[in-house]
This record gives structure tokens, sequence and C-alpha cells, in this order.
């Protein structure tokens, strides 16, 4: 057989692995409405995304994952639980990689079921360690909830709180917010200058699409913040204690329970984090070895807020993940207009499988 076709029996075989252990097989359209992308993930999307204009559906983009449309698709008929599989092409710009290709197939399993979070994180993750053992993967597990706890418990304004959490997925602009608030940042002349009210805002150059109100309230936000007093470095220096965390599951959650102490707001995502942990070891993972990195998942799984994993070929990295998922609770409240309804998953690539050797 041709490679293409070798790709598509492997993921005609995957998706049958994921029918047996009860997925229900979806198919979802190809064009998807730009609208609902961008509402999500704001404009960074048009960097990664083929964006089309249909004259009566208006803009529209060739779809870069499954799971937005599977989630919509859920909250709109699907009662609980449910679990879903499905297979087929996703297409995403490789501007940072031009050797991977730009128009690849993928294999989901995807997990609706808000009776157990533990056990559903941990049902999809050995389900995939499972069916990728053959190829001796390395897998890495962390979980986004920490942060995000750990962002929320900070003792500082909830503009400041709200733009870190806008920025958890971008590390290089949450660093740079996270030195400004703290004060490790000197000010620019500019900034102090309309700190100080020695630049008012109608003289504020006009850039962009900016109007003037829009400035104004700019510089009103900036002088309000400049007001709010830097982040302690006490705060600070937990906040980076928790990325920092890179250890096997049972030595990384004492790690995070030693920091819990004194930075409260995580003890509740670090007990959940307890539970995913005895779950999966209740499926035979050997939870023991399994890396936990607390900042893992923060530059390519912006939807996801609880656990993320990965599955990877150490010995090819050149090659991008395997295997990637993970818990997205919040993208089911934001597409269910308030309606909320746990869930979990993960995608495998079949054309990095065949890279591999294939399963067999």
């Amino acid at each position: 057989m041709t490679p293409a076709r070798d790709i598509r029996a492997e993921a005609a075989r995957l998706r049958a692995r994921f029918e047996e252990a009860g997925a229900v097989p979806l198919e979802t359209p190809v064009l998807q409405p730009a609208e609902v992308l961008l509402d999500l993930y704001g404009e960074d999307i048009r960097g990664r995304a083929y964006v089309t204009q249909d004259p009566a559906r208006g803009e529209m983009m060739l779809r870069p994952d499954f799971t937005v449309p599977v989630v919509q698709m859920h909250m709109s008929h699907g009662a609980e639980p449910a679990r879903y599989t499905y297979a087929g092409e996703v297409f995403r710009k490789q501007e940072d990689h031009p050797e991977r290709a730009s128009e690849y197939l993928q294999v989901g399993y995807e997990v609706f079921d808000g009776s157990d979070a533990a056990a559903a994180d941990a049902e999809v993750f050995a389900l995939f360690a499972q069916v990728l053992a053959p190829l001796g993967l390395r897998a890495a597990t962390g979980d986004m909830g920490i942060l995000t706890s750990a962002v929320q418990g900070l003792r500082t304004t909830e503009r400041r709180k709200a733009a870190l959490m806008r920025h958890v997925w971008r590390p290089r602009r949450f660093r740079a917010l996270l030195d400004r608030y703290s004060g490790r940042t000197p000010v620019s002349a500019h900034r102090a200058a309309l700190i100080a009210g020695k630049v008012p805002a109608v003289e504020a150059p006009h850039v962009g699409l900016r109007g003037p109100e829009e400035i104004a309230a700019r510089i009103d936000w900036i002088r309000e913040d400049a007001a709010a007093g830097p982040l302690s470095e006490e705060e600070v220096a937990l906040l980076d204690a928790v990325l920092a965390v890179r250890e096997t599951c049972p030595f990384a959650l004492d790690h995070l329970r030693d920091i819990a102490v004194d930075l409260p707001a995580i003890a509740p995502a670090v007990e959940r984090l307890s539970a995913r942990i005895d779950a999966l070891a209740a499926r035979g993972v050997a939870v023991e070895t399994l890396d936990f990195e607390a900042a893992y998942g923060r530059t390519s799984m912006e939807y996801y807020d609880g656990f993320v994993f990965g599955f990877y070929a150490e010995a090819r990295p050149d090659l991008p993940p395997v295997a990637t998922g993970g818990r997205y609770d919040a993208l089911t409240r934001q597409l269910g207009q308030g309606a909320e309804i746990p869930a979990v998953g993960g995608v495998i690539r079949p054309g990095v499988i065949f890279d591999l050797g294939g399963l067999a």
C-alpha cells in the first residue's frame, strides 16, 4: 500500500479499538464556523488555522481539531455519560516546524462523564497507554488546574489575575506579566509618564484600530494597576516553585503538598491529582515511574483546564507527539451556554505511528 493508505488503515484500526472500548463513532464537518473558534482562542488561532470565506456562512476555518465540534454536538444532543471516537483530517499551519505536515489524520477518544473525574482521566490515559504500548513511548503528564489555582490564589487584583489567566498557555507573555506585576521589570519611561499623568489620554498616540475612548480606558487601567502595588516576592517564588515541579508522580505529589502549605489555593487541585494517581494505579499504570510536569501542556493545550498528557518517541525528537489529551470541563461550559458536562479525551496521530514502524 501507499503510505497514505497505510496511515488510513492504521486510523481505522485505532478507531475500531476505541469502539471496542465503548465509544460511539462520530463524523464532524471539515469546515467549522470561525466565529466559535475566535471566541474561544482569540485572534491567535488565525496564525495556526486555515481561514476561508463562504458567501452564505461567512468566515470559516478548516477543522484545526475535533474537540470543539464534538463538544458542540454533545452539548446539543448528547446524554451523560457518553463516549465518542472519530477519525479524520485536521489542518494546521506549521510556521515553526515547516517540515511537519499541515494536513494530517487524527483519531480520538472522548469521555463525557461527571460521576468520577479521576476514574475518567485514568480510563482515557490507560487506554492510550495500552494501545500505544508496542511503540515503547515516553509518557508525560501534568495538570493545568494546579497552575490556574495558583494564579487565582494570588493576593492581587482580579484584573491582574484575569490577564495572567489569559496567558497561562503562552509562557513568555505570562512571565513578562509576572515580572511586571512583581516589579522585577523596570517601568518604561513612557509608561511611567502615563502613570504620573504627564501624558494626557487625548495626546496618547493613536495605534491600530483603537479609538480615543479605548486608549483612555487603557491608560486608566495602567494607572489603576500601578496603584495596586507589586506582587510579593514570596508569592512569585511559590508560583515559580509550582512551575518547576518535574518528578515522577508520587514525588511530585509530595512536593506539591509541601508547596500547598504556603499556597493553600492549590490544595484542592493537588488532592484531585492524588485521586487521579490512585485511579491510574488501579488501572495498572506504573505511577511510580510515570512523569509529572506541572508546566506540561502550556504551549499547545490551551483548552485543557485539568489533567493533561502526551506520548513521545524519545529517539525521534524530530517527530510531533504521537498522542496528546486532557480534561476540558471549562470548554463544555463555554460551548454549553452555562451548562457543563465534565469531559476528558485525547487524540492519536496515525501518521506518526506509521513513521515509527506501526503498531503491528
